[in-house]
């Protein structure tokens, strides 16, 4: 073999400094693992890492920052046997997950009528036009869920934790009940309810999955997805992420990791912060309606008050979550957009959880897929807007919303 010395630059510069190794420490917090591949001393053991669990071979079955990530999660939702799968976005875990349920062509999925556009359209183009037979149903309404369960050869029903954009709580014990009644799994998307509020894995979802986009990393400038489950699905989940290619990246995995780290904190001030918006709005007479489920007249209050309570501390009134919608008066589409447009601290932006208070309009983002009358059959009207807490002083994003709604 030559000497590294009497290598030429060429190859010098593409390997050196690599590969060194280092013992008789450990880093504080977990490194970033860029690698695509991972070496072994020797062939056999090789062949061991193949069989491992987690298997560090080639980054797509699995890579040291992303299953540091996945333990964090595993362990944040259900302790001692719970799996997670980190995947490159929450629509390629929600899509995972479904398939890891095991349904067929010509099975069927109930869901939620009142579901995120994008999850609702991945139902309609893809499952639905492969022969699947879906089918949207009001999951307050128990019996009509029953029926849809019952009439077909129903293997999922799909439920948001709390609905997107109509805050709509759903009883997941009862869904459960439901499902499993008729042999059917619940895969439950809990991205507005991160497990420092709600374990839905306790309260019998078979797989959950979130959008680690949001709460989870909770800066903005991550895209990602997990999906948790309990020890029962690890096989099929493993085959599934790795067949359908949807990995995270470890860079992604690093800054969710980290963000993780402050979840507890600015999930805590997102939640207050939210309950003193949806009461002011409430209170505003350009303001038709406020869904949030912290609001006494909220139809899901109680509901919501009975399986989020368990996660407040002693002595404290439970937190509602940090999501709230409301529809501005008699608004078109134009008078949404000049209330968008005056903004000045809140962000007129697509997504939710993040430090930032952020507002979007549903008609033109998460449910741009829906035709009109779609958007109408779900309680979408042109006047809805849905707003995601940031951490700010509340003070600040109330006189925000003020100016936009034309008070000064």
């Amino acid at each position: 073999m030559t000497p590294t010395t009497q290598r030429h630059v060429q190859t010098t510069a593409v390997h050196a400094g690599e590969r060194i190794r280092r013992e008789g420490f450990r880093t504080t917090s977990t490194p970033i693992y860029n690698t695509a591949t991972f070496l072994y001393d020797t062939a056999e053991a090789l062949d061991a890492a193949f069989e491992a669990d987690p298997s560090f071979v080639y980054a797509r079955h699995g890579n040291p920052t992303i299953a540091a990530l996945e333990t964090a999660l595993a362990t944040l939702e259900g302790g001692v046997g719970t799996v997670a799968y980190a995947c490159a976005s929450g629509m390629a875990a929600l899509h995972a997950a479904i398939l890891a349920t095991g349904v067929a062509p010509g099975e069927r999925i109930v869901a939620s009528r009142d579901l995120y556009g994008t999850t609702a359209a991945l139902l309609k183009n893809l499952f639905l036009g492969q022969g699947y037979d879906v089918r949207f149903v009001d999951l307050g309404d128990h019996a009509a869920v029953d029926r849809a369960l019952g009439e077909g050869d129903a293997q999922v029903l799909l439920a948001e934790t709390v609905s997107n954009p109509l805050l709509q709580v759903a009883d997941l014990p009862m869904l459960a009940a439901l499902a499993h009644a008729h042999g059917a799994q619940l895969v439950v998307d809990a991205t507005f309810t991160p497990p420092t509020l709600l374990h839905p894995l306790a309260l019998g979802a078979d797989l959950v999955i979130h959008s680690t986009t949001k709460y989870l990393s909770g800066h903005g400038d991550v895209l990602g997805g997990v999906i948790l489950a309990g020890p029962q699905h690890d096989a099929t989940l493993r085959s599934v992420t790795r067949l359908v290619g949807g990995a995270a990246g470890p860079q992604e995995a690093w800054l969710t990791l980290r963000g993780l780290k402050t979840l507890p904190l600015r999930f805590e001030r997102q939640c207050a912060n939210a309950t003193k918006i949806a009461a002011w709005l409430a209170a505003h007479p350009a303001i038709e309606a406020v869904h949030f489920p912290g609001l006494p007249g909220h139809p899901d209050h109680a509901l919501a008050a009975r399986l989020f309570g368990p996660a407040a501390s002693a002595g404290e009134a439970p937190a509602f979550g940090a999501m709230l919608s409301f529809a501005i008066r008699d608004a078109n589409r134009a008078r949404v957009f000049r209330f968008l447009d005056r903004l000045e601290l809140c962000l007129p932006a697509t997504s939710l959880g993040d430090l930032y208070t952020l507002v979007a309009y549903p008609a033109m983002a998460s449910h741009r897929e829906l035709t009109p009358k779609e958007r109408a059959r779900v309680g979408i009207g042109d006047g809805l807007l849905r707003l995601s807490a940031g951490i700010e002083h509340v003070d600040d994003i109330l006189a925000d919303l003020a100016g936009a709604l034309g008070d000064e």
